[in-house]
């Protein structure tokens, strides 16, 4: 296994440049090295679907974008999508955090406390305006009417924190005014 570069203690994004290509999802969340096993079937058609959706949304200068590195100082979360601005660094290691306007995450079994409570936090410090987040399995605090999934739907603060705009459940049509206008049912994202 490879280690931070000689005389670190923490991870870089630099260094994932030494990871093996062995089919797992590495990534630097505040210098901390995490993996992440390959997603399951379920998790990766609601982002084929949600993205598909998402480019017929965006404005034409925007960009959607799947299982890319955002770069945040020495940071390299992954989010399931992001939706940037700007001229992409196509061959780039990751897309710098002042482009993102959108990250998305799908919580999975493996990902729950990250996508939860790590990621909203770094996100939202390095100014990232806005964060979905999908809920595909049961979980604490869903509503009794709620069938899954769940979109949560966030935009930045004042206080470097999110503010939870809109919750829909599958089955409710909701509109999304911020980044972008969307209209979706979260129920056509899973099979």
């Amino acid at each position: 296994m490879a280690m931070p570069a000689p005389g670190l203690d923490r991870w870089t994004a630099a260094d994932l440049d030494r990871m093996p290509a062995d089919g797992l999802r590495y990534e630097v969340l505040n210098g901390q090295l995490v993996v992440n096993a390959a997603p399951k079937p379920r998790h990766q058609w609601l982002i084929r679907r949600l993205g598909r959706a998402l480019d017929d949304a965006v404005p034409p200068d925007w960009v959607v974008l799947e299982g890319v590195g955002v770069l945040i100082g020495d940071d390299e979360p992954i989010p399931d999508l992001i939706v940037a601005t700007g001229p992409i660094p196509w061959d780039g290691r990751g897309v710098p955090v002042e482009q993102v306007r959108l990250a998305v995450e799908v919580v999975s079994g493996s990902t729950t406390l990250a996508d939860r409570m790590t990621k909203p936090v770094l996100y939202a410090a390095a100014g990232i305006p806005h964060y979905w987040r999908f809920e595909i399995n049961s979980f604490r605090g869903r509503l009794p009417a709620e069938d899954l999934p769940v979109l949560f739907a966030h935009s930045l603060g004042s206080a470097e924190s999110y503010e939870l705009t809109n919750r829909a459940s599958a089955g409710d049509v909701v509109t999304l005014k911020a980044p972008f206008d969307i209209t979706l049912d979260p129920a056509t994202l899973l099979p």
